[in-house]
């Protein structure tokens, strides 16, 4: 196996180091302006300051790829000098061997395509609404350690494993759990869950963990039992927070009208105005 020289060693790293600080330019600057993008002040400040450092990390591994292959070379000659090595010249030219090209390609001329795709609106990196963060309680920092799995739905118990489970509601739905199995979580911590629907809220719960005796790991649930009329058709998801930091969601469709609201008034027609036809008098005739 060929070893490196010194030389081309220095010249790997500067290589390297190079390839890392044009990942750390390009990883600032989105930084940067995907803040500007951001509704709160803290997060945006906390993400521009993290754009500026990889800027700042750029900058030093820069330096870092030009001074190595200039000065540190030498420093390694001094404490390893080269030596000498002999250099074989091949006595033997290969001859090139003709290698066939394809000329035809076969294309696939059946594409199966699925009956039917449940898609929804894929949305932005998930956040609390402001009006939910303050209605925090917990004073205990969330275990960063804690996981949740992929929610799933059901109308017929809040256990784990989700009994009947689905994705497709018809109306009229009624109540819906949305069930979830977790681990390391700590007793205290604030979590929340927020339902949307089309990207709008609709329901939320944030309250501190208080399952006692549940230990690290378990199952737990989040639902929703609004009037039947409330349940309106599309795109549902709910997302699991601890703290500020988004866990997991789930998405269902609910489809079809709701039944109507009792509160709705029926809307009167106006009354038809009476129409008074003229009857002309008879005329004698002498």
């Amino acid at each position: 196996m060929p070893r490196m020289d010194i030389q081309s060693g220095f010249i790997a790293i500067a290589v390297i180091l190079a390839v890392i600080a044009l990942i750390s330019i390009w990883s600032g600057i989105h930084d940067i302006q995907s803040a500007r993008r951001m509704t709160f002040f803290r997060l945006r400040r906390q993400r521009i300051a993290g754009g500026w450092r990889l800027l700042g990390l750029a900058v030093i591994l820069v330096a870092l790829a030009i001074t190595l292959p200039v000065f540190g070379e030498p420093i390694a000659y001094d404490y390893f000098p080269p030596s000498p090595t002999i250099t074989l010249t091949p006595s033997i030219t290969p001859i090139p061997t003709i290698t066939l090209t394809p000329s035809i390609t076969v294309t696939p001329s059946i594409t199966t395509t699925p009956a039917q795709t449940m898609t929804f609106t894929p949305t932005s990196t998930p956040f609390l609404p402001l009006p939910i963060l303050t209605l925090f309680q917990s004073n205990i920092t969330p275990n960063p350690q804690a996981v949740f799995s992929p929610i799933q739905f059901t109308t017929s118990d809040n256990k784990w494993p989700a009994v009947s489970p689905a994705t497709v509601f018809q109306n009229p739905v009624g109540h819906i759990y949305a069930v979830f199995s977790y681990n390391n979580m700590a007793i205290g911590s604030q979590w929340s869950a927020i339902w949307l629907r089309d990207g709008q809220l609709v329901h939320y719960e944030t309250i501190p963990w208080n399952c006692v005796g549940c230990g690290i790991g378990g199952s737990g649930f989040s639902d929703w039992n609004p009037p039947p009329y409330d349940w309106l058709p599309g795109n549902y998801e709910v997302q699991i927070f601890i703290g500020e930091e988004y866990k997991t969601n789930g998405r269902f469709i609910v489809r079809g009208n709701p039944p109507p609201s009792p509160m709705a008034t029926p809307t009167l027609a106006a009354p038809a105005t009476p129409t008074v036809a003229k009857i002309p008098l008879s005329t004698a005739t002498p």
